[in-house]
């Protein structure tokens, strides 16, 4: 589709109507808040928008609850991604992101969508003062855990996470170690017995399919390990912790 037509007319009228986008860079500074965590200054923010929160902004729907929540859209996608950045696992981040979105999805009025970019924006700077506060785990083992999480299935060691933070090995595992306090085999295990343990508790996924899941070479493997971690093999952890009654687990 050629949008040349479309886009000489749009720019011509935006120009006639004396429309001006708003800069990139003061857009970005209510971002750069949130990322930093200051509560205080993003409340500022949010009564300062209130008035003004579509000037510069460009129209996406001619219907006013769609564009509010087109753009609402936009500013949860650009939030998430500011505030990873900022330290904020991507899990969490792009989670909450999606929740908000949901949220905006069912309302009906303009204002309750920017009573919501509010809220929302309220819940990320504070989650982003709590990583500040702690601010124990650097970018590099942040993205180190993250990459872990997304990559239970597959063959983890420290040379594959080394290479992808761009650390020598040596050095992110002591770096791992001192800032987590546990080694990055050690959190691997962890990490894959956190897994399983909610899908024994909340899936009827076969003990062979989890132990897949999880990256091990049989189903033997995932119990030995499992039971080191636990003290209890899958099967028993499953006939304590399974948490519906409706499905029959698969053995």
């Amino acid at each position: 589709m050629n949008t040349n037509k479309d886009l000489n007319y749009r720019l011509y009228l935006q120009r006639t109507s004396g429309f001006t986008r708003s800069p990139f860079n003061k857009e970005f500074e209510r971002y750069k808040l949130i990322q930093s965590g200051d509560v205080d200054a993003v409340k500022k923010a949010i009564i300062l928008s209130k008035t003004d929160y579509l000037d510069g902004k460009g129209m996406l729907s001619k219907n006013p609850v769609r564009n509010i929540l087109y753009h609402f859209v936009v500013s949860a996608a650009l939030m998430s991604r500011v505030c990873v950045e900022g330290g904020m696992s991507h899990d969490e981040a792009f989670t909450l992101s999606d929740i908000y979105i949901q949220r905006a999805d069912e309302c009906t009025s303009v204002k309750q969508i920017l009573a919501l970019q509010g809220e929302m924006q309220l819940d990320f700077a504070n989650r982003m003062r709590q990583v500040r506060k702690t601010n124990i785990v650097s970018i590099h083992i942040r993205k180190c855990i993250d990459y872990i999480y997304d990559h239970l299935q597959d063959k983890l060691t420290v040379e594959i996470l080394a290479d992808y933070v761009g650390l020598n090995p040596s050095y992110l595992s002591r770096l791992f170690s001192n800032e987590t306090g546990v080694s990055i085999k050690k959190f691997i295990l962890n990490a894959k017995t956190e897994t399983a343990e909610n899908l024994l508790r909340y899936s009827d996924f076969s003990y062979l399919d989890i132990s897949l899941a999880l990256g091990f070479s049989t189903q033997s493997a995932f119990i030995s390990v499992f039971r080191n971690q636990t003290g209890l093999t899958p099967k028993k952890y499953r006939d304590m912790y399974y948490s519906s009654n409706d499905i029959v687990p698969n053995e």
